[in-house]
């Protein structure tokens, strides 16, 4: 009684005053909604991805795509970014999500995780799970399952009301995701499975993993569907490996993928808009059910793009626009039309393409330099060896180390066991070089330190990989030598920039080239709203850094590419006011610089500044 007076609460908040009940299940070919046929014709749309205020707009997208059914990705590292502590409001309002797919008149499928990979960081899960002792992801860990069914638990709240059992949207939900490519504990899966069904009660489950690795992912009871390119083969592969019953139903393809991601680096072009509408074209036409990876990738704002578990380290881009049929800013793309002629064969009275208008272009405005980021540094957290990152409650960002040398040392810096990320190096704030660990060879950094001298070693994480196994720590790992002397006595300083920075002085400062990151202020003004104010910023002359704008953290820019600009939502921008541009860039050169908004992006690569020889 308890449950479901809290039940009753909760679908008040929402607006779902009817207390219908619904029902979702299959045969061997068919999906039914309370009894009716629903092939389902999907595409994922993440929605911490997307501004929230641009919800509807997507959805309503995607109907006029042909789609019915939406399969969302909810990524635990940003609902419980500090452990005990869960964040559903803004795009981590789930319930309003799942709601807003409802008014839209489409079906969901939810995708919960507790890893979903998805190119985030450590594949959704949160980076403070490293500190908890004895825990090891992905695996039948009592630690992790714990922690997982706390969240799943805290998710399962918020949806009540939105499940098909309570008359709401939500069919199913997905256990783990791709689990077959790394393991095959049976006992992990259902322990995962018992806490969706507490969580979600009465929610059909079922398992997604590539061809090759079905066997591995199923779990009995649950229903097997295969993803990724080459739909058909896939499904004879799903056929013929799958011989439990009780996994066996309607042939689906959860991740029909259109193309690949980007990764950051001075000869990793744009993978681009292409796909196969073909194999929309053969589901269709056989009566088989797909979801379109992406329909809609949006962007990895502020630091929530991982990277590929790869030597050299591989980081995503902020922009994840996968290639997908609505691109970033939510306008159809150059294969917007063919998947929806494929679709039209089967659909009909598919809406109209709602329009859309285009972005706007912004005049170039200045860019002050107004703080050295060193300047303002918070308390110091000392320790005899290096500290990693989230030993110090950090997740995201940076951390500064700093060694007073009492002994003259000189030669080559080596920080830690590997190079994990990019660490810049400054002898008293003069920068001496960057160590990148993007390259196979990083550029060797060499310096001359005399007693008195600061030595200071700024590390970024670039992203941690989202497959989730290999150790993942971030910082420095191990100790620091200089010619092979190990260094001892350091200073830490965390830098997370969870927030845009507050009280930053209006006046210019002086910037010199080798000089330690810098803070720069700009404002333009905008006479346009929503997504007429849409924009894509770009900053000439920038190397690195992440953009603020308005308070709202855009990401990191790079120049070595592919990407150029950052996509600004004109629904984060103030109509007939002055806006506000906030930049670190963690390498300035000079005091002049600008900022400019583009209406259209390009996608190129530049020469990196730092290691022109690296491969």
């Amino acid at each position: 009684m308890r449950f479901i007076g809290a039940l009753t609460v909760l679908a008040g908040s929402l607006g779902l005053t009817n207390a219908a009940t619904g029902n979702f299940t299959w045969d061997s070919k068919t999906f039914y909604v309370n009894g009716a046929q629903h092939q389902i014709i999907g595409g994922q749309i993440d929605p911490q991805r997307v501004p929230r205020e641009y919800w509807p707009q997507r959805l309503q997208m995607a109907k006029s795509l042909g789609l019915n059914t939406i399969f969302s990705y909810l990524y635990w590292q940003d609902i419980e970014q500090h452990q005990g502590q869960f964040d559903f409001t803004g795009r981590n309002d789930v319930a309003a999500w799942f709601k807003a797919i409802q008014d839209a008149g489409l079906k969901a499928v939810l995708r919960p995780g507790p890893y979903v990979c998805a190119e985030r960081d450590w594949g959704g899960i949160p980076g403070w799970l490293s500190q908890v002792q004895g825990l090891k992801i992905r695996s039948n860990n009592q630690p992790f399952l714990d922690l997982s069914a706390k969240y799943l638990a805290k998710v399962g709240e918020q949806l009540a009301p939105l499940l098909i059992t309570n008359g709401g949207p939500i069919l199913m939900v997905q256990i783990e995701n791709e689990y077959g490519y790394v393991g095959n504990d049976k006992n992990y899966l259902k322990a995962l499975s018992n806490s969706l069904s507490r969580s979600f009660p009465g929610l059909k489950q079922y398992t997604n993993d590539g061809a090759s690795a079905l066997k591995s992912g199923f779990l009995p009871g649950a229903l097997a569907v295969v993803d990724g390119g080459g739909t058909e083969n896939g499904f004879r592969t799903l056929q013929s490996s799958i011989t439990d019953q009780s996994s066996r139903g309607p042939l689906m393809n959860g991740e029909l993928w259109i193309t690949w991601f980007d990764v950051w680096g001075p000869k990793k072009g744009h993978a681009g808009n292409n796909g196969n509408a073909g194999d929309v074209d053969f589901v269709l036409a056989n009566g088989h059910h797909f979801s379109l990876f992406m329909f809609h990738g949006g962007t990895s704002w502020g630091f929530g793009n991982g990277a590929q578990d790869a030597q050299p380290i591989q980081p995503f881009t902020t922009s994840y626009d996968y290639g997908a049929v609505l691109d970033e800013t939510g306008r159809v793309a150059s294969n917007f039309a063919p998947f929806r002629n494929a679709i039209a064969k089967k659909v009909s009275s598919i809406p109209a393409i709602p329009s859309n208008p285009p972005l706007q272009a912004i005049s170039s405005f200045p860019l002050t330099p107004v703080a050295s980021w060193f300047d303002m540094l918070p308390k110091a957290i000392a320790s005899s060896t290096p500290k990693v990152m989230e030993a110090l409650g950090q997740v995201w960002g940076y951390i500064l180390y700093e060694h007073v040398a009492t002994a003259a040392a000189s030669g080559k810096v080596v920080p830690g066991n590997g190079i994990r990320d990019r660490v810049i190096v400054y002898v008293n704030g003069a920068k001496q070089g960057v160590i990148d660990g993007i390259y196979k060879t990083p550029a060797t950094v060499n310096v001359n330190l005399s007693p008195g001298d600061k030595l200071w070693l700024l590390v970024e994480n670039l992203g941690r990989a989202d497959n989730g196994f290999s150790d993942q720590t971030k910082g420095i790992v191990g100790s620091v030598t200089v010619g092979g002397k190990t260094l001892t006595q350091w200073n830490h300083y965390s830098l997370p920039l969870d927030g845009a920075p507050s009280g930053l002085p209006s006046n210019a400062v002086s910037v010199k080239t080798n000089s330690a990151p810098v803070w720069y202020r700009g404002t333009f003004a905008n006479t346009k709203s929503g997504m007429a104010a849409d924009t894509f910023l770009e900053l000439p002359g920038g190397v690195k850094g992440v953009v603020f704008v308005n308070g709202h953290n855009l990401g990191r820019y790079w120049t070595i590419g592919p990407q150029q600009q950052l996509f600004v939502p004109g629904a984060w921008l103030n109509t007939n006011g002055s806006n506000e541009v906030l930049v670190l860039e963690l390498e300035p050169g000079t005091s002049s610089r600008t900022a400019r908004g583009l209406a259209t992006r390009t996608w190129t690569n530049n020469p990196d500044p730092d290691c022109r020889n690296c491969t």
